[in-house]
């Protein structure tokens, strides 16, 4: 029994019913001090005017100034002490409909409670209580640094030969076009620090201290300027890395990374035992992000009306059409017909139904987020998707509590007990704090929901003042579009460079991971991206002119540029740069068991036609 505290509400309820005892014990965690709790057998006999038996059909919440409060008007009157669930008590006294239903409802609540007893046991496990998610939080943002690491040092690897000033697009070169274009509003339409220095030594500056800021924040230092000069770097390299940084993990790594910014601590040093808890909107703001990567994911691909995924064949060819096959991507290739339709039934369903579970209770929300990150690993054997599975991945944290990740702690350590003292204290976010939440969220449910429908119904019949913001908002990253492969390639064609000192003698550029040689092994690259050799399958689908970093490339392997050609796997001109250079185009397969079997290569190509003609270096 619950002893009633002077001058504070009280909620009776009845202490033989299974459903009421669940749920009191929930709001008594998520009140606190606000309410005291009764169980009407020890009660009933001091407030004469209830009988016992209205005591026993419905909960009576009973004011401060001595006003009851009875059924769905007394939970709503309960809820009232809370600040975000206020409306509720309004709606119900000046809205009928509203207390029509909810009086309905509590009345069939009440007449199958053991029914509903059963079903929240069945939906929130053994543990139905306001769920806290500091542990999630300290894991989400220790992940993002993590991936911050790679892709920082995976970038600064290909920076030089990329967008180098001997680079295939030179940064300096792209930002002096733009500011002659737009002029000073080039600085508000293209963010980037590089407007600062556009020197190569710059460009390597912000990478390297991109490196050292996220190992810092791995260890839990100053989360929030950190997660916030993260942010900054890798807008400002997506910004000057044009083409070589238009990829969907690229825009995913500055989303999730925003979050992190509202999700993060405001401390010196992170721990979790003395974290204060992190708001749920912004809990729940990550959740809608995971929800928009692999709804949209699944939907695109219906409403793009491709023919291979509409009767499921699309995994007859994903495997060896798409940019990095794995290893094992060969052997999935040759698994039946009918199997690869299955996975594909398959896919659907995680990518389109799966999601909404994850806003659900706690235990169809855990099996949506293990049904998901089974998904991304089955993705990440047979593909190189450098780090966007991974990421995808670090979005389910959130949907497990701190509960669940206590229970699979070992419960002796003294962290354990540390945290388990520490999430019981009552904690309050600062005015500040919560109005910057409410405004960055309601953008991002905005404009989030702007993309969803974009996504839907196309961004054509969308009105122009919904399209207005999103496009404003567009170049800082904060809300994006998602949704590979809504298209699926069907044939594989490929791009071999050949260079010659006479014209009449051909050396061939093999790259470090993409096929070239039909006996190349797969690579196993991921989570590192070799930025070439996925622009190379990208320009392979079209056509020279229409891929000018493609023509810069050319040009720059006629100087010798060293900086370009460490992007290759091999310099067949060591000694001096080719007089000629072209782009032949052919059509790749994987080989079959028996092709495999007689000759052990993994690929066999079929010559299409010329992909570039022959550039010639005058100067030689």
């Amino acid at each position: 029994m619950t002893e009633n505290k002077k001058d504070l509400p009280i909620l009776i309820y009845d202490n033989e019913c299974s459903f009421c005892k669940i749920w009191i014990s929930y709001w008594k965690q998520l009140l606190r001090d606000k309410v005291s709790f009764k169980p009407y057998q020890d009660c009933y006999l001091d407030y004469q005017g209830i009988s016992e038996k209205e005591f026993k059909r419905s909960v009576h919440f009973i004011d401060t100034d001595s006003q009851v409060y009875k059924g769905a008007g007394g939970i709503y009157k309960l809820l009232s002490y809370i600040d975000y669930w206020k409306w509720l008590y309004w709606t119900y006294k000046n809205i009928p409909i509203f207390l029509i239903i909810s009086e309905f409802l509590y009345t069939f609540v009440s007449k199958y409670r053991s029914a509903f007893f059963k079903l929240t046991k069945l939906l929130w496990g053994n543990n139905v209580g306001p769920n806290s998610y500091i542990l999630s939080r300290w894991l989400f943002i220790r992940s993002i640094a993590v991936v911050y690491l790679i892709a920082f040092g995976s970038f600064l690897l290909q920076s030089k030969g990329l967008i180098g000033s001997n680079g295939i697009s030179p940064a300096e070169i792209y930002l002096s076009a733009l500011k002659l274009t737009y002029g000073d509003k080039a600085y508000l339409f293209f963010p980037t620090l590089a407007w600062l220095d556009k020197s190569d030594l710059f460009l390597q500056i912000l990478p390297i201290a991109g490196i050292i800021l996220a190992f810092l924040l791995t260890l839990g230092f100053l989360n929030l300027p950190i997660l916030i000069a993260l942010w900054m770097i890798y807008l400002s390299l997506l910004t000057v890395g044009q083409s070589f940084m238009s990829f969907q993990w690229d825009i995913l790594l500055l989303e999730s990374s925003f979050l992190a910014i509202l999700l993060s601590p405001v401390s010196l040093f992170s721990l979790p035992y003395k974290d204060k808890p992190p708001n749920f909107v912004i809990v729940f703001l990550t959740r809608f992000l995971l929800f928009r990567v692999m709804f949209s994911s699944g939907i695109g691909k219906l409403v793009s009306g491709d023919p291979t995924w509409r009767d499921f064949t699309a995994l007859n060819y994903h495997y060896y059409t798409q940019p990095l096959p794995t290893p094992i991507a060969w052997y999935a290739h040759q698994l039946p017909e009918w199997l690869h339709k299955i996975s594909v039934q398959s896919m659907f369903i995680i990518e389109i139904f799966v999601p909404f579970f994850y806003f659900a209770p706690r235990i169809p929300r855990f099996i949506a987020g293990f049904l998901t990150i089974m998904f991304q690993i089955g993705i990440m054997l047979t593909g190189n998707y450098t780090y966007f599975n991974i990421l995808t991945i670090i979005l389910c944290i959130p949907l497990f509590d701190d509960n669940f990740f206590l229970g699979i702690i070992p419960k002796n350590l003294e962290l354990v007990k540390k945290f388990k003292t520490h999430i019981t204290r009552e904690t309050k976010i600062s005015v500040l704090r919560r109005n910057v939440i409410i405004v960055f969220a309601t953008v991002i449910l905005f404009l989030g929901s702007i993309q969803l429908a974009g996504t839907v119904y196309g961004y054509r019949n969308l009105p122009e003042f919904l399209i207005s913001p999103y496009r404003f908002f567009s170049r800082f990253r904060i809300v994006n579009g998602y949704g590979l492969f809504t298209v699926m390639t069907t044939t594989r064609p490929e791009i071999i460079i050949e260079g010659s000192s006479d014209g009449k003698t051909w050396k061939e550029y093999t790259f470090k991971y993409k096929p070239d040689s039909t006996d190349k092994s797969l690579p196993i690259v991921a989570p590192h991206q070799p930025r070439l050799d996925w622009q190379m399958w990208f320009a392979a689908l079209g056509h020279y002119r229409a891929n000018q970093w493609f023509i810069n490339m050319m040009y720059r392997l006629l100087e010798g540029s060293p900086d370009v050609i460490d992007l290759f796997r091999n310099n067949p001109f060591p000694d001096s740069p080719p007089r000629f250079i072209r782009a032949k185009l052919y059509k790749y397969e994987f080989t079959d068991l028996e092709e495999r079997k007689s000759d052990n290569k993994i690929w066999k190509r079929e010559y299409i036609d010329l992909y570039m003609p022959i550039l010639k270096n005058n100067n030689i």
